[in-house]
C-alpha cells in the first residue's frame, strides 16, 4: 500500500521560497530581516552559523543578479544611415534557365514591403516575397514589366526606378 505523508514546509514571507533557499533568491536581504523576525528558529540555524565573509559573499552575489531595465542592448543603438532614393529592379539566375526578379530600394521611398510584395504577385500571377530588410523577390523574368507597374501604380518618380540589369548575390 502507498502511503501518503504530509510534509510541513514553511516558506519566507518575501520571496515565498523555502528558508533553506532564500540565500539564493533575488531577496535575501530583506528575507534575512524578515526571517529573524518570524522564523527565529530557522535563522538562527541558517544565517548564523555562516562567517561574516560569507554573509557578504551572498549579498554581493544577489546583488550582480539584478537586471536593470533596458540593459545592454539599449547602449547599441545607433542611427541608420542616410541612403539615397533609389529602386533598384534586376534579375537573378536561380536554376539553369530560370530567373527571379529582385527589387531593392523600396524602403527608401517609405513603401511598405509586405504589400508591395503582394501587388507584385497578384499583377504578374506568380510568387512573391520579402526576402531582405529592404529586397522583394519575384519569381520570373518582369524586369521591363516591373519598372513601369513600380512607376504607374505605386507613385515612384521615373527617374528613381533603375534597371540594375544582372544582379549576382
Amino acid at each position: 500500500q502507498w502511503y501518503q505523508r504530509r510534509v510541513a514546509i514553511t516558506a519566507g514571507g518575501v520571496c515565498s521560497l523555502p528558508p533553506e533557499y532564500c540565500e539564493h533568491g533575488p531577496l535575501f536581504d530583506r528575507c534575512k530581516e524578515w526571517m529573524e523576525d518570524n522564523l527565529p528558529d530557522d535563522f538562527a540555524r541558517l544565517i548564523l552559523n555562516k562567517t561574516q565573509e560569507e554573509l557578504e559573499a551572498m549579498s554581493l552575489n544577489n546583488s550582480k543578479k539584478k537586471q536593470t531595465r533596458g540593459g545592454k542592448a539599449m547602449k547599441n543603438i545607433t542611427k541608420k544611415q542616410e541612403l539615397p532614393r533609389q529602386v533598384i529592379v534586376g534579375r537573378s539566375m536561380r536554376a539553369r534557365k530560370k530567373y527571379v526578379t529582385l527589387v531593392r530600394g523600396l524602403k527608401t521611398c517609405d513603401m511598405n514591403l509586405k504589400k508591395c510584395g503582394k501587388a507584385f504577385g497578384q499583377k504578374f500571377a506568380c510568387g512573391s516575397s520579402v526576402t531582405g530588410d529592404d529586397e522583394i523577390t519575384v519569381q520570373g523574368d518582369v524586369v521591363d514589366e516591373m519598372m513601369d507597374f513600380i512607376v504607374e501604380e505605386l507613385g515612384i518618380e521615373e527617374d528613381l526606378v533603375v534597371d540594375g540589369g544582372d544582379i549576382k548575390d
